[in-house]
């Protein structure tokens, strides 16, 4: 793994080799010095996103292989997943959604 843009870009091996992958996460800044409001300049996906595919995928191969260590960790992805709609759902109540903190 390669970071293109701290928080926000990755370039990711390929198992075999060439070529490389990006992973490009949303990136949001300020629309003025000071704001709270936020605008997109790197359309990308999220945390969510990327463990709901690591899910899928072990799942998938659990399947196939069943094992202990695949199910452990199954949970872990399935918890991380429902903390951070946790703490999106908390904002949400907050108004607070989207939105920088200062």
């Amino acid at each position: 793994m390669k970071i293109i843009t701290t928080g926000h870009k990755y370039e990711l091996a390929s198992f075999e080799g060439d070529p490389a992958q990006t992973l490009q996460f949303i990136e949001k800044i300020p629309v003025a010095e000071g704001s709270k409001e936020l605008r997109t300049v790197n359309d990308g996906t999220t945390n969510e996103e990327v463990l709901k595919v690591l899910i899928d995928r072990v799942q998938y191969l659990n399947g196939k292989f069943p094992c202990r260590e695949n199910a452990i960790v199954i949970t872990k992805l399935e918890e991380a997943l429902m903390w951070l709609n946790k703490r999106t759902a908390d904002r949400q109540v907050r108004s607070v959604e989207g939105k920088a903190t200062l």
